[in-house]
């Protein structure tokens, strides 16, 4: 159950960037002025308390439009899955009841919502930048034990500060390698058996092309 779960959030979000990406995509080829990330993400999850394992499943896309040479503006799609291991404990329940078993956590994040960046060297080779992304996010926990699972999901607000760079690979800037770092906060809340969470901290990098 948990693999397939998995495989429908994956192919479900592959769909939905390629979507996304076929009008940005020729946008961008078409001005100077457009721009479209298209990246892997790997996620480190900080104090979550629930599935904290970094993991590479993960992916990014940014796309938008130099309002000035400088200022863009866009928007933004990511997703990820985490997950941990716990060894087998027992958990007091509500109910006044007991659960001795191990545990498989996986936490899924959906992202999604408006951006802004500044780049400091337009129309270089090498082109750093800051941006700011806002927006909802939508996340679900679950916890898989024996032949059961537990889970909860939330809606909350995500913001992401991120520094990044693109290195262009030919001087008309069609398309380049884009490297970034990113620190991001949500306020999703949840409960899964024992376990309760209260907003979100995540650190990580994204690596792919810009077009």
């Amino acid at each position: 159950m948990k693999k397939r779960d998995n495989i429908y959030k994956k192919v479900a979000a592959i769909i939905v960037a390629a979507i996304v990406a076929i009008p940005l995509t020729g946008r961008a080829q078409m001005t100077d002025h457009g721009y479209l990330d298209v990246d892997w993400q790997f996620n480190i999850p900080i104090n979550t308390g629930f599935a904290d394992k970094a993991a590479g499943w993960g992916m990014s896309l940014d796309g938008g439009y130099y309002i000035t040479d400088n200022i863009g503006v866009g928007a933004f799609f990511a997703y990820n899955t985490n997950n941990k291991y716990i060894e087998t404990q027992t958990l007091a329940l509500s109910n006044g009841g007991a659960l001795t078993t191990d545990q498989q956590h996986s936490m899924f994040q959906l992202p999604f919502g408006v951006s802004a960046r500044y780049r400091f060297v337009p129309d270089a080779i090498a082109t750093p930048y800051v941006s700011l992304k806002l927006g909802p996010t939508y996340t679900k926990f679950y916890s898989y034990y024996n032949a059961f699972q537990s889970s909860d999901d939330s809606w909350g607000f995500y913001i992401c500060p991120e520094i990044g760079t693109t290195i262009y690979f030919t001087s008309n800037n069609m398309v380049g390698l884009h490297i970034a770092l990113y620190y991001n906060y949500s306020t999703n809340k949840a409960e899964v058996l024992t376990y309760k969470i209260n907003g979100l901290n995540n650190a990580g990098f994204r690596l792919g092309l810009s077009f």
